[in-house]
């Protein structure tokens, strides 16, 4: 069976093949369907999590306009500690938060979770430096105008950083969609575990082939649509 043999949805081994594909057609779209769940979930609610860090990070530094040195030394540890960890390293050691977060360790959601405290430190800091590009003459004359910090992040800092954040936000995804491949190790779904029990643990090369130009396409995708958006943002 070739490839797109395979993608038609034929499942007839043509005489003379040694193997079996193990991967069906409609296993590998289940898969592609669980990866995309496992990125949208994770990056809504790290993408939250990161705008907060961010923020944060970019108002509470030295030369901010809410200079706090010991909230952003504390928060910028934590960051950097949570950045650190291997993503694997990271599932495993937060299990017990995971299993009272969404009551298992296994599956899709318990792999929401890590996802998503790995990702959201990631953005964080993608997001401090977006803002800090901001010319420090727009902050000026904000604040000269009576601008509130407030006033200044939603007005100022945020829409003139917009292209930078979406550009930000892309990168971030890809490296989530890198991350969901590791899922896998707790039964997580998505295009990981064929790559694993089917790719490596069957030496299936047909379904590792499969998931590698999934993968590929995916962030292809990804990274077209985000480039454009951006390019829309920086015309404004």
């Amino acid at each position: 069976m070739n490839f797109f043999d395979w993608l038609s949805g034929a499942t007839a081994v043509t005489p003379g093949e040694d193997r079996l594909t193990f991967v069906t057609r409609d296993m590998f779209v289940k898969a592609i369907g669980e990866t995309l769940q496992m990125v949208g979930v994770a990056l809504v609610f790290g993408t939250i999590l990161g705008i907060a860090i961010g923020a944060t990070l970019a108002l509470t530094r030295r030369g901010g306009i809410l200079r706090q040195p010991v909230v952003y030394g504390v928060l910028s540890v934590v960051v950097n500690l949570i950045r650190s960890l291997p993503f694997i390293i990271l599932l495993v050691a937060i299990l017990p938060f995971t299993r009272l977060v969404v009551g298992t360790g296994i599956g899709t959601w318990a792999a929401i979770v890590p996802l998503t405290v790995m990702v959201a430190p990631y953005i964080g800091r993608l997001i401090e430096n977006s803002l800090l590009e901001v010319p420090a003459g727009l902050i000026e004359a904000a604040r000269a105008m009576g601008a509130s910090p407030w006033q200044i992040l939603v007005r100022v800092l945020i829409p003139e950083a917009r292209g930078s954040l979406v550009l930000a936000i892309t990168i971030a995804t890809i490296g989530l969609t890198d991350a969901t491949a590791m899922a896998g190790t707790v039964g997580g779904g998505g295009l990981g575990t064929i790559a694993l029990d089917y790719g490596w643990q069957r030496y299936d090369a047909f379904a590792m082939l499969v998931t590698v130009i999934a993968l590929i396409v995916l962030v292809q995708l990804i990274q077209l649509l985000g480039t454009r958006i951006s390019r829309r943002f920086r015309r404004r």
